[in-house]
């Protein structure tokens, strides 16, 4: 089965395509000699961009990780586990299961069909309340990087604009020591050095006069311009020198909501886009790079300056290439079809914190990014929603205080529990284009 893909469509196997359950991905890899040895002084690490929608993985018959929910990425680091192994090659297997119940995101529930005549016994169905095909497996990459035992952790930047000064605020976490020193370099896009730091704190600012702003599309004419912050961290711990380096694409812009207007660098923005989603055909919600590149080619060819990733996030490739475009994106977590009295209790309200918590972390340095939706059409009319989305949005805004939060809704305004939380209202309008 190739990965990154869906299985659904891979084969002629009408069971496959509507599967529910665990399936079971297996692969041998051989990891060099210099990765491992003890004396390398580097960690071993298996990432997975996104498997639908409960992973568990093992190295060698180790269980390494567990990961609830698709979309986002996961990784574990497996440096003991091949390095007490004999041989360079390795078995990486994952199991998938996408069954879908109250408390997943997005929700489900199963329906076992009690009538023998028509259905075998045991029989049972996925019901689910959105309005796409219930895609499975492992749809981005799965790879092994490494880095030094000393390593950067996380890099934050939140950027501002203050008349003709733009401001970068960076913080950066080391892992692995207390013990390390850090520089940091700015450059343009032309590999010029604006900025520099050399042996600072792990938090700081760079401020720059008149700088090359990042613009949405069609609002000026070098949209998306992104400089490179570069972090290089040196730390010696017991006669061996540690160095990880680490660079970071930084768009300098400021999102501002006022009660009419909302702002991208003090002017008014209109989205004027469109809703996607990562579906193709054979691939399913596989990673494909010229199905991404047409998308881009086709939102440029119709004037779109934003999308909406409905209704979960997307791929970082992505998102990578609407930081360098200036396609705006208000960015979605997988809470569609959020209907039934128990997706709104305290169990499913802890994993739709735990989801956002991780959308937050992956994407809080994208100058495209300019909102977080948290649900698309939840039931924000039951008494329960009040609290739950209270809590929801809180805690988003809690975690990233620079950008707004909303959920698109189709309940009547009156009876909506939402509003009152919500930074930006998002209702959807269709538009037949002849």
């Amino acid at each position: 089965m190739p990965v990154p893909a869906s299985y659904n469509d891979i084969t002629q196997d009408p069971n496959l395509k509507n599967f529910i359950g665990w399936v079971w991905y297996e692969n041998e890899v051989w990891v060099p000699r210099c990765w491992i040895s003890p004396e390398a002084g580097k960690r071993v690490v298996l990432y997975v961009g996104s498997a639908h929608y409960f992973a568990v993985v093992w190295v060698n018959g180790i269980q390494v990780a567990f990961h609830e929910g698709g979309h986002l990425p996961f990784e574990a680091d497996i440096t003991k586990i091949i390095q007490s192994s004999p041989s360079p090659q390795h078995r990486i297997t994952i199991a998938v299961n996408n069954t879908l119940t109250p408390y997943t995101l997005p929700p489900g529930n199963i329906e076992y069909m009690t009538d023998t005549k028509r259905y075998p016994r045991g029989y049972f169905v996925q019901i689910i309340q959105f309005d796409f095909f219930n895609y499975a497996g492992i749809h981005r990459p799965v790879l092994l990087y490494t880095t030094p035992n000393v390593y950067i952790e996380d890099v934050t930047v939140v950027t501002d604009v203050v008349g003709v000064t733009g401001f970068i605020n960076y913080k950066v976490s080391i892992s692995g020591s207390t013990h390390f020193t850090l520089s940091l370099t700015l450059r343009d896009q032309r590999g010029q050095v604006v900025a520099s730091i050399i042996d600072g704190p792990p938090f700081g600012e760079f401020k720059l006069l008149d700088p090359n702003l990042w613009w949405p599309y069609l609002m000026h004419e070098n949209p998306g311009y992104l400089y490179n912050l570069e972090v290089h961290m040196k730390s010696k711990n017991d006669n061996t020198l540690y160095e990880d380096f680490y660079t970071l694409p930084v768009g300098i812009r400021k999102v501002q909501v006022t009660k009419t207007q909302f702002l991208i660098n003090g002017k008014p923005f209109y989205f004027h886009g469109v809703n996607k989603h990562e579906d193709s055909d054979m691939r399913g919600k596989g990673l494909d790079w010229s199905v991404i590149i047409k998308d881009f080619n086709l939102l440029r060819w119709l004037g779109a300056n934003s999308f909406r990733t409905s209704h979960y996030p997307y791929a970082e490739e992505i998102m990578d290439l609407c930081d360098k475009y200036g396609i705006v994106v208000i960015d979605e977590c997988p809470g569609v079809g959020i209907k039934n009295p128990l997706s709104f209790g305290n169990k499913s309200l802890a994993h739709h914190l735990a989801v956002m918590k991780e959308l937050v972390h992956r994407d809080k340095n994208r100058p495209s990014v300019v909102m977080w939706s948290v649900a698309n059409e939840p039931a924000s009319a039951l008494p329960q929603a009040g609290h739950y989305f209270k809590t929801l949005i809180a805690s988003t805004k809690a975690m990233d205080p620079t950008r707004p939060v909303t959920f698109v809704t189709d309940t009547d305004y009156e009876t909506d529990k939402g509003p009152v939380h919500r930074c930006y209202l998002c209702e959807q309008l269709f538009f037949l284009v002849p």
